[in-house]
């Protein structure tokens, strides 16, 4: 089972907060691959809100009553208003992976209403886009680092998302668009789980009986980047929080992203961070000991 998760504050205690109209609480994702089974059961529910997005496999929700039963496919949103009923499972054998988040305010109802999100809504199809994992992800990290101004960053990332929301179920796609969407969100998925390996885009296009120049022109304008600058940049991402929070040397993070040859990772890190790797670390660790402490 993979978990990551951030907490505002470090409190895992759900909290309402009426001096804000939005207040992100926490945020985090599961991924369950051998794990048999993860329940959640809260009988008085919580005191905020919360927001599941099903992005892979399938999850069992049981609303208003612990008997009633019904199974949420990926591309499906949940919410949940507070001091609702809260019983749901994930399975193993469902590949099931769910990012979540808990918010409060002030003025939430009218903000979600404003989004689309109207009082009955409870579970909502939103699509597989990947670009909900990225805000979900991103807002994960902002509360695990808690960088300046980081709160109402989190505010925005969570408007971002609605805003997303508020455009697919607004949106009456054409059949033809929704595959390619599909078809784009599968690739950048892909890169995703094996940016650390080497992968050649004429190989994956071929594999999905694509045109090379067809694939990265049609992905480059989905994700505004090519597929090698897409791999890039999800290395060099990795390396940087590597970087940052561990104390393997250059040469051992630039294989751990996929580079084999420790200058040409520091020539690419340069190019697209403006420094090198150790510059980059003795700039965010300028006390980092020249250990060889590795994370456990």
């Amino acid at each position: 089972m993979y978990i990551n998760s951030g907490y505002l504050n470090r409190s895992l205690i759900d909290f309402k907060d009426k001096s804000k109209p939005l207040v992100v609480g926490s945020c985090g994702t599961y991924r369950l691959i051998t794990h048999p089974k993860l329940p959640t059961y809260r009988p008085r529910g919580r005191i905020d809100y919360q927001i599941l997005y099903v992005s892979a496999g399938i999850a069992h929700f049981h609303f208003d009553t612990e008997e009633n039963e019904t199974i949420v496919t990926a591309g499906n949103m949940v919410l949940y208003r507070p001091k609702e009923l809260q019983k749901y499972e994930y399975y193993g054998t469902d590949k099931t992976e769910v990012y979540w988040i808990h918010f409060t305010g002030n003025d939430v109802k009218n903000i979600l209403r404003s989004y689309g999100i109207t009082d009955d809504m409870r579970v909502f199809y939103v699509g597989t886009s990947l670009e909900y994992a990225r805000i979900f992800k991103r807002m994960i990290m902002e509360l695990q680092r808690c960088m300046p101004d980081y709160q109402e960053l989190l505010v925005l990332l969570l408007r971002q998302l609605l805003i997303a929301v508020h455009r697919q179920i607004t949106n009456v796609r054409k059949p033809d668009r929704e595959f390619l969407d599909t078809e784009i969100d599968i690739a950048a998925q892909y890169f995703n789980d094996n940016y650390h390996i080497d992968i050649r885009i004429e190989d994956y296009a071929a594999s999905k009986g694509m045109s090379v120049s067809w694939f990265i022109r049609n992905f480059k304008q989905y994700t505004g980047a090519t597929p090698m600058q897409y791999i890039v940049s999800l290395r060099m991402a990795n390396a940087q929080v590597l970087l940052e929070t561990t104390s393997y040397t250059i040469t051992e993070i630039g294989r751990i992203v996929g580079y084999d040859n420790p200058l040409y990772f520091s020539r690419l890190f340069r190019k697209q961070k403006g420094c090198s790797p150790s510059e980059y670390r003795k700039r965010v660790r300028p006390h980092l000991k020249n250990t060889q402490a590795h994370p456990g």
